[in-house]
């Protein structure tokens, strides 16, 4: 009986040495534990040092400052919108802009999001067609779930509609463009050539 109450009680005495040591590195006294009386008494005060061993870890890394200034700190949780099961997956992809990581779900939502930036920087009508059609093409392939991962959302484009779109975007580009350089040459138009000098110069 003895032998076994004393390798029981190993396991309790390790625990309470690393809180003891904890303890005294972060300036505070320990509070006596009682002994245990059999082997139920021995598992709850073995979890009863464990949490000790932990709560004591947290209280030093704060007053160390290991918690100050994280992301977010002092804001309320961006738990993104209700119901999506990955949403800390979607906003680390998206805060950390990785590209290619995660099921083809998160990654095809993403993509989703910035597609029209991409065709906008794509000068090429016979381009943006192919960008829409392969999305359109993994989009749909991911649906068929063949490699698993959370059920795919996304929205196919329509090519038509979208290659409409990129083309009145272009055009509105082109005008603020062409009214900008218009203005620039009436500004320029007033002045004297001793501005327009100085003008020429600070380019």
């Amino acid at each position: 009986m003895a032998g076994r109450k004393h390798q029981s009680d190993s396991p309790v005495n390790a625990a309470r040495y690393v809180v003891d040591r904890l303890t005294r590195e972060g300036g505070d006294e320990p509070e006596p534990e009682p002994e245990p009386t059999n082997d139920g008494d021995a598992g709850q005060s073995m979890m009863e040092a464990r949490a000790q061993y932990v709560e004591l870890t947290i209280q030093q890394a704060m007053r160390r400052g290991d918690f100050d200034d994280l992301p977010g700190a002092g804001k309320p949780l961006d738990l993104g919108r209700p119901g999506d099961p990955d949403w800390w997956i979607r906003r680390k992809i998206e805060r950390e802009r990785l590209t290619g990581l995660g099921p083809p779900a998160l990654t095809l939502r993403t993509e989703h999001a910035e597609l029209e930036a991409k065709l906008d920087a794509t000068g090429s009508e016979r381009r943006v067609r192919e960008l829409l059609e392969d999305f359109n093409a993994r989009v749909v392939e991911a649906r068929r779930q063949l490699q698993g991962g959370p059920p795919v959302v996304t929205p196919t484009r329509d090519v038509e509609d979208e290659v409409a779109r990129w083309r009145e975007r272009r055009a509105a580009r082109l005008r603020e463009s062409h009214e900008a350089r218009e203005r620039e040459q009436a500004e320029r138009a007033t002045l004297t050539w001793r501005e327009r000098r100085r003008a020429k110069r600070r380019r």
